[in-house]
């Protein structure tokens, strides 16, 4: 886990996948996938992209939960990056409003087996403690369950 500054979180999960680069991309580009194994996403459905959208959009619900207490986000991310080696999502609401950011950006080798770096940060306050501690204990699970998806 690496934080920076008050209110800001970056967590990267990392894994080697035994599966093809191009099978793996085809699973992180579509955020619809996330929820299978990454259990902060606990919803996403797709919706409209609009005038200067990167790429297609889709209404993503984040649910941390800590002890008894949990907390539930309902955001717009667009994919802003398609390459076969990187692709990055971020938030880009059309509400007007200024947002804490949200990015999530995976990385990925050209080889098998392949390797995968997923990267989420945020840079709002009132996620970020429970943020890391969730993500910290959640990167086991989310890694045995990616290399299920993709292998």
């Amino acid at each position: 886990m690496q934080s920076g500054q008050t209110g800001f979180v970056r967590k990267t999960i990392s894994a080697v996948l035994d599966a093809p680069p191009a099978t793996v991309a085809e699973l992180l580009r579509d955020l619809e996938q996330y929820p299978k194994w990454l259990d902060l996403v606990a919803g996403v459905e797709t919706t409209a992209a609009t005038e200067g959208d990167a790429g297609p959009a889709w209404l993503v619900t984040l649910r941390a939960k800590v002890g008894p207490f949990a907390r539930s986000k309902r955001l717009r991310m667009v994919r802003v990056t398609n390459q076969p080696d990187h692709l990055r999502f971020e938030r880009a609401e059309v509400d007007g409003r200024d947002h804490a950011s949200w990015v999530l950006a995976a990385q990925l080798s050209n080889t098998q087996p392949c390797m995968v770096d997923v990267e989420l940060s945020y840079s709002g306050g009132l996620w970020s403690t429970p943020l890391e501690s969730i993500l910290g204990s959640q990167t086991s699970d989310a890694i045995e369950r990616l290399k299920a998806l993709a292998e």
